[in-house]
């Protein structure tokens, strides 16, 4: 019982983190004038939503709510993604800010995930976890093709044009 419980546990944090994202991707649209860039951030925030909603439907706890009742509550006042966030508010570097931190995050929860994913036996439920390992990690080069083409840098869809000249 108790590998169970450590399980129910981290299900729980990883709905909690996926739904955390989520609304920092939301935030980041929200703030985002740069119509790409929106795009890419609600893009994000409705896969972050899947996300969770994987997590949610093997997840056997009755303290969550329903799905819809979960996802749709406020954002976490403590969640330091959006703290840093509203800070890049006053900073006058909202875009570029939100996708270096959205690159550090969408990092550290693709090696969280696939470190919880090793240490579950139930070949199912590790299964949910490699997937939303690799998703994220999917996240990360899209994020990563945004901020390229927001700082100027050579984007990979115009590599062979740089390539062969």
């Amino acid at each position: 019982m108790p590998q169970e419980m450590k399980l129910l546990e981290a299900i729980k944090h990883a709905i909690q983190t996926e739904k955390d994202v989520m609304d920092f991707y939301l935030k980041a649209a929200d703030m985002t004038a740069n119509d790409r860039g929106k795009k890419v951030f609600e893009q994000l925030a409705k896969e972050e939503r899947e996300h969770a909603g994987h997590f949610f439907k093997i997840y056997t706890g009755s303290d969550l709510g329903s799905f819809e009742e979960f996802i749709s509550q406020p954002p976490s006042a403590n969640h330091a993604m959006l703290k840093q966030l509203e800070k890049a508010l006053d900073e006058n570097v909202h875009e570029r800010k939100a996708l270096e931190l959205a690159l550090q995050e969408e990092e550290d929860l693709t090696r969280n995930l696939r470190m919880a994913a090793s240490r579950i036996v139930d070949p199912a439920v590790r299964a949910v976890f490699d997937r939303m390992a690799e998703e994220t990690a999917t996240h990360y080069a899209i994020i990563e093709s945004e901020y390229a083409h927001l700082m100027g840098m050579v984007h990979e869809s115009d590599i062979d044009t740089y390539v062969r000249e």
